[in-house]
């Protein structure tokens, strides 16, 4: 039995390491010559003029979590909708559920004005 998980497992074990190597390997191997110009603050290789921290309206955060939802449900609704006709009955209460949900949430941000371009 425990040579079913073995693979999960291993999974486990080596995916931090993975990514994590070439970080390490880059921060003890790497170049460390830090110095004034490298730290300055630039767009696309254009120097910046004025102040470099601007305050975004958080409308704009709201409109990007609300297009990543309906995005993921998109994504959710894709494998549902291919294997329809193979699905049984509590796999389409659980559709059922997901896409209430989602309404639920797109019923509430609609009425607390989130989807006004202001």
């Amino acid at each position: 039995m425990f040579a079913e998980w073995q693979f999960i497992a291993l999974f486990v074990l080596l995916a931090p390491i993975l990514p994590g190597a070439p970080i390490i390997i880059n921060r003890l191997l790497g170049p460390h010559k830090p110095n004034y110009i490298k730290q300055q603050t630039y767009e696309c290789g254009i120097e910046t003029v004025g102040d470099t921290w601007v305050q975004f309206k958080v409308q704009y955060y709201i409109y990007a979590l609300v297009f990543v939802i309906f995005d993921i449900e998109a994504v959710f609704l894709f494998p549902i909708a291919a294997a329809f006709g193979q699905l049984g009955v509590f796999a389409i209460g659980a559709t059922v559920l997901f896409v209430f949900l989602l309404a639920d949430g797109l019923a509430y941000a609609w009425s607390r004005g989130v989807l006004e371009w202001v």
